[in-house]
């Protein structure tokens, strides 16, 4: 794929999260570690050979030391077949090509192995994406890219499927921070190496004019009482399994031996010709 069809232009993003020099800023990677943890403790099950794509590995060895780490490129160096977790940890929204990062997950996995995706999704930074494009359509009159896509979890959940992955699942939770002001969450940001890494990105430093007006339409339009704005964070979980025959398969249609009516208690009424 040639650098122009790429959505992530990855010497700036490797750029961005180099500045990354506070732990606290990565809270949001902490908390889905916390997540991961919750549901790992829920399984029945002790996973050993457990594999994280992750562009921080510290916060992620921190919960599994004995964890491989390796950087989210777009060949991920995973060796096939030799992991029973692997973990895909909030980087899937910088991907040029996430189906592709899936399937390495999965052919990096044993049969029956676990592979859980925290990733954000589509409502995260909804008001910051509002604000800083009609801010630039008034400064400027015109609209570029400024935050990364990312799909809702309906899309995403379909990924798991083309991926190849059994029992697909996914659900989400939103995490709301709230912050000063719109610039505050900006440098926030930054801070986490979360900045506009896109392709087709304006090149040029965005005009003081545009982040002062997105800030003020920020403030207006979501502002809280006591003077603060809110920035939502929607994180979805998704959860697959590499095929194996000793997993549960859905009954051929028409097999079942017993009425749902039956099960239910209820009167079955036919339908009418």
């Amino acid at each position: 794929m040639s650098d122009q069809n790429h959505i992530t232009d990855r010497a700036a993003l490797l750029m961005h999260r180099a500045r990354v020099t506070d732990p606290s800023a990565l809270f949001l990677h902490q908390a889905a570690a916390e997540d991961v943890q919750d549901r790992l403790s829920m399984i029945n099950r002790t996973f050993t050979k457990v594999a994280v794509v992750t562009p921080f590995a510290d916060v992620w060895r921190a919960v599994f030391p004995d964890a491989v780490c390796v950087a989210d490129d777009d060949v991920l160096t995973l060796e096939p077949g030799s992991h029973d977790l692997v973990i895909h940890a909030m980087a899937l929204h910088w991907a040029n090509d996430p189906v592709g990062q899936l399937i390495q997950c999965r052919r990096s996995l044993q049969p029956d192995g676990l592979c859980l995706v925290p990733c954000f999704g589509g409502n995260t930074l909804t008001e910051l994406r509002a604000a800083l494009g009609q801010a630039e359509i008034e400064v400027t009159g015109g609209l570029s890219p400024r935050v990364a896509p990312m799909g809702d979890i309906r899309d995403l959940g379909a990924l798991l499927q083309r991926a190849g992955f059994a029992m697909p699942v996914a659900d989400s939770a939103t995490m709301t921070v709230h912050y000063d002001s719109a610039l505050h969450l900006m440098r926030d940001l930054r801070a986490m190496g979360e900045t506009n890494a896109l392709n087709a990105r304006l090149k040029t430093i965005t005009q003081r004019a545009v982040l002062l007006k997105a800030s003020e339409i920020y403030a207006n339009s979501y502002g809280t009482e006591d003077g603060r704005i809110p920035a939502s964070f929607e994180i979805v979980m998704l959860s697959g399994w590499a095929p194996d025959e000793s997993q549960p398969k859905p009954l051929r249609p028409g097999s079942a031996s017993q009425r749902l009516a039956d099960s239910l208690g209820t009167l079955e009424i036919p339908l009418k010709d």
